[in-house]
Formats: C-alpha cells, structure tokens, sequence
C-alpha cells in the first residue's frame, strides 16, 4: 500500500487459441455441484430480474455495512446477477465480489452503480482516501450510472474485469484524495476515464471510448485501444499497441436452459481491445459439475482427493485453514475462487503446490501466511523442469498475498515461478505494514515473487514492503508489463537492511546470468518510517547487457528518512531526504 501520510502529491491534469480441456468423471456430492441452482453456500447471494428491487438493495446494504471497515476479517462475499437488468446501487467493501452471470457484460445491466468509494484518512486532502481500498472485484457486467459517473476508488487487489461502463468512470476518491493504483482487463468505458490522484495503473486489452483525464507517476496501457499516446514522464504515459500473449480470466455464467457453466477464455496473442466485441469467437467452457465445489469447512485432505479424481475446484467465500498443500497435478485444472477466498496453511507447508502440466488456471484468490514459517506459499512447476508450455500455459490471475494484517504470517517467499510461459496478471504480493502481526521481527519474508522459469509474462505486478529483494527474475526472457512496488518501511538500521551489492536491497532484481529480459512501467517508492537514514542504492539491479532492457522506470520518495539513490543500476538522480522523483526512459 501506500502510506497515509503524503507530501507535495502533485495531480498531472487474432486469433483465438481454444485450449482442449481435461475431461472429468463423476460427480461431487449432489446438491453441491450440481448444474442448475447449485448450493453455493449461505454468502453467495444469486438474483435474477424477477427478485424485489428492495430485497437485492438491502442485500448489498447489508454486507456493505458489515465490509466497509472490515480490512482484516474472515467474511468474503459474492452477490451474483443472472442476465436482465437490475436498478441498484452497489457499494463494495472488503472482500465483496459483484459479478453478472452472462455470456457477454452486457446481459447484466446495472441501472445505477457498481462502486467503491473512499474512506475517511485526516492526512489525506479533503479527508478522504482509497489507500486501503483493497480486495473486492466487479466483473462480467455492465453498469449504466444514474448519478454523473461510475466511482471505483480502489488501490490495489481490487480488479476490475469485463465490465462495460456505460459512460464515465471515475477513479479516485474525491477532490485529490490519495490513491495508490490499480487494474482494468478486458473492459469497455463508453465515457471519459476521470484517473484523478491515482499513481499508478495498469489497463489492458480494453477499449476506452473517451479521453483518461491524467496521471501521476505510472500509467500503463497495454493493448487498449483509445489509450492515450505514449508519453512517459510527462505525461506519465507508458503505451503498448498490443499485449503479447494473454489469456482472460475464468469466469460463471448461466446458459440459455439455466445450466452454470464456467468460461474458460483461449490463449491470444497481440491483442488489443476488449474480448467480448461482437462477431467474436465462442468461448470454450466447462459445466460446473466438472467442478468440485468447497466450502471453508472442508479440509485440504477432502479437496487434494477430488483434485486427484480430476475434478476443477471452486472454492467458496470464506477462510480456508489448510494442514497441507492443495496440490494440482492434472493439465487443465481450473482452481477458481469466488468472493475472494483466502488459502491459509497452518503447518509450514505451501498453500498451494501446481504440478509442471499444460494449462492449469488459478484465479481469484487470497494466501494468507501462517504463524509457522512457510518456505513458499504458492509453488508453480518444479526446479528441475523446462518443460515447453508456450502453447498452452499455467495463468495466475487476480492471485494476492499477504505475510501479516489478518495475523501473525511469516514465509520466505510468496510466489515462486519455475513453469516455463506461465502468466501472471494481476498478483500483489503484500508483506504487511499494517494490521496484526505487524514488525520487522514479527511478519518476517525474505522475498514476494521469484521467477526461475523461461518465457514467463507478467501483467500488472505489485510487490511491496518484503525485507530483501522484492522481486527476483533468473528465468530468460522474462517481461513485465507494470511493476509497482514499496520498500519495506521498518527496517530498524542499515545493517539490518543491507544486501551483498550495497546498501538496502533492490526492489526489482534480474540475476547477471540472463541474456534477455524486458520491462516496461516501473515504479520503486521509499517511505522508510523508522527515524533512521535508510538507503537503497538502486531500485532496480540488472545486468548490463543489450537483451536485457527497461523502459519508463520511475523511483520515488514518499516520505520518511532516507531514500533511493539511483534508479536503475548506477543511472537516476537520488530521491533522498524530501519528496521527489527519479523518472528514467530506457536502460541501458
């Protein structure tokens, strides 16, 4: 996140690919996953257009009281819209999930809102922020707004995915409230996008009908079409035509005999714009009796069997407390969550361990690290592997972590990539600055996400805070498309901050064997809150070679002690003692 506290803020004004689908056998308990009205459990509330305008209303009333403050709590919500039109307003909270069940966004329409507003912060212009507007999501729906626009104030881990806007959207909180940055895939803004105080964003492979109003310090764009102009740093515009391979997230939805069905988009590559345009290809999917459907009470044991039985798994809205590793070994299996679940290992063990196979899909989930130190909490193929995925890849999507805030967490590492051509899109890794179980000896974590892979893609990156390198890249041909990251605040002296290159330890790390790599839209804060003169002497280390190379970097010193002294290797002027930026446009 970013801190409360700022100074001198200053506002600037194809082809599809479908992928064959493993096969699966007989069914999970009746009644739990059954094709027609499956029993989801009591916190996913579904409508259609014949439910009461007033009983859908006071639903989302309901669990926006109980979520609004509820930052570090256990309930998870989804409220689901079959296709027709609803004149509601919804307001998200904590771990709140809105989502139409059509094919298309815009079966469902919303007459109204989907929207995330700001929360009250006195150190915050005109005393409100969304810095800590985190985990919630709208997807799969249109939404028509009745006030002037559609507001989503949200910071990071709050998606937003296959919505229409019909006319204005509106991201920050109000009248200069700060806010720290976040995501848009696959989406269509009929209207001008309002961006406001929000530093850093990433939209891709969506279609804006009107202009993105400004920016602050990191604005990337990948594959929209309607994106302004290249112009990084001023404005703070980073501008890719096209995506190079993508692959949208999975997603339910109801067909024509009311059978629910989850979509499983192919693999594309050079994209641009929105998915769901017509004339478009079909999208493959699978019927959720493929599925087994989980609730919070079962237990790891009960859920690796199914997997083992070839089941797809939906994980229900709550906390699942986990004496194991799940573990996927099948290609093609689908691991999605609904109404932000969170995976929390309780022994030492992973969270989640994924086999080196074709195609498997992790989407919509949170880990949380447990008192007993994990070595990693989510592992992706082996070490030993280099098996070729190109054609059909293992994608993390809408994946979040976190080593504190809801308890005590500790892990080495959050995410370890070793599967070759695997996608990230949208994974915050989050060792926590606030919360419980929060101090430098208290919610230890070496590293956020290491990737050992070779041609393994990330889109929207945000890693934050871990106490050595943030992020470590050793796989060739590896390309991230946005990176936004914090140092950790607390380090409680040099020495206990200093790495075998000099001191602190670089947010963004390629090891000096690659030959190739590229990055684009980068971002390195400082807010080092301790009183001490804490230094990092690059936000960025890589080696200095022609393969391996970063466009539009940005270091910044938020507040605090200390700072950045260059940006990137030994290039970049020092954001150190007071507010300011260090933007560099290529390296080398």
């Amino acid at each position: 996140m970013i801190p409360r506290t700022r100074r001198h803020l200053a506002l600037a004004a194809t082809t599809v690919a479908l992928v064959a689908l493993t096969p699966t056998p007989a069914l999970a308990d009746p009644g739990r996953s059954g094709d027609r009205d499956p029993d989801l459990g009591p916190y996913v509330h579904v409508y259609d257009p014949s439910t009461p305008t007033a009983e859908i209303q006071a639903t989302l009333d309901g669990i926006f009281a109980k979520q609004e403050r509820n930052e570090m709590g256990t309930d998870r919500h989804a409220v689901l819209f079959k296709p027709g039109r609803y004149d509601v307003d919804a307001k998200l909270g904590y771990y709140t999930t809105v989502a139409g069940l059509g094919r298309s966004p815009d079966d469902v329409d919303i007459h109204g809102a989907v929207r995330v507003i700001g929360q009250p912060d006195p150190n915050s212009p005109a005393g409100i922020s969304a810095l800590t507007n985190f985990w919630r999501s709208a997807e799969n729906l249109s939404v028509t707004p009745t006030d002037w626009s559609n507001q989503w104030a949200v910071s990071q881990a709050s998606p937003m995915r296959r919505v229409h806007v019909r006319g204005t959207l509106w991201l920050e909180p109000g009248n200069g409230g700060y806010s720290s940055g976040g995501y848009i895939a696959d989406s269509k803004i009929d209207g001008i996008t309002i961006n406001g105080s929000q530093q850093q964003w990433l939209t891709r492979d969506s279609e804006l009908g009107g202009d993105w109003t400004n920016g602050v310090w990191n604005q990337v764009f990948s594959g929209v079409t309607g994106a302004p102009a290249q112009g990084f740093p001023d404005p703070p515009y980073t501008t890719l035509p096209t995506s190079p391979v993508t692959r949208e997230k999975p997603y339910l939805y109801v067909d024509e005999r009311d059978r629910w069905r989850v979509a499983v988009p192919g693999l594309r590559h050079d994209t641009a714009g929105i998915t769901w345009a017509a004339g478009g290809q079909p999208t493959p999917s699978l019927s959720l009796r493929d599925f087994y459907v989980a609730r919070p009470t079962d237990g790891a044991q009960r859920i690796n069997r199914e997997l083992a039985r070839g089941k797809h798994l939906l994980l229900t809205p709550g906390v699942y407390r986990l004496d194991r590793a799940l573990r996927v070994t099948r290609p093609g299996t689908v691991v999605l969550g609904l109404g932000m679940p969170s995976l929390a290992p309780t022994t030492g063990d992973a969270a989640l361990r994924v086999a080196d196979v074709d195609g498997v899909r992790v989407a919509g989930l949170l880990v949380d690290a447990g008192q007993r130190e994990s070595d990693v909490l989510v592992e992706i193929g082996h070490r030993s592997g280099h098996r070729n995925h190109a054609a059909n890849p293992t994608s993390l999507q809408d994946v979040f972590f976190r080593i504190g805030g809801p308890w005590v967490g500790r892990a080495r590492t959050s995410l370890v990539v070793h599967s070759d051509d695997t996608l990230l899109d949208n994974i915050w890794a989050w060792r926590g600055d606030h919360g419980n179980g929060i101090g430098w000896s208290a919610n230890t974590a070496d590293t956020g996400v290491v990737v050992t892979g070779d041609d393994v893609t990330a889109y929207g990156l945000f890693v934050e805070h871990y106490q050595r390198y943030q992020t470590v890249w050793t796989g060739e041909r590896g390309r991230t498309v946005f990176y936004q990251s914090e140092l950790p605040y607390d380090p409680p002296s040099q020495a206990a901050w200093t790495s075998p290159t000099g001191r602190g330890w670089a947010s963004y790390k390629v090891a000096d064997s690659v030959r190739r790599h590229e990055a684009w839209g980068l971002g390195v804060y400082s807010y080092f809150n301790q009183g001490v003169d804490i230094r990092a002497a690059r936000a960025i280390e890589a080696p200095h070679r022609p393969g391996v190379r970063f466009h539009d970097m940005i270091t910044v010193f938020l507040d605090g002690s200390g700072g950045i002294e260059r940006t990137v290797n030994d290039v970049g002027t020092p954001v150190v003692g007071s507010f300011g930026t260090s933007p560099v446009i290529s390296y080398p």
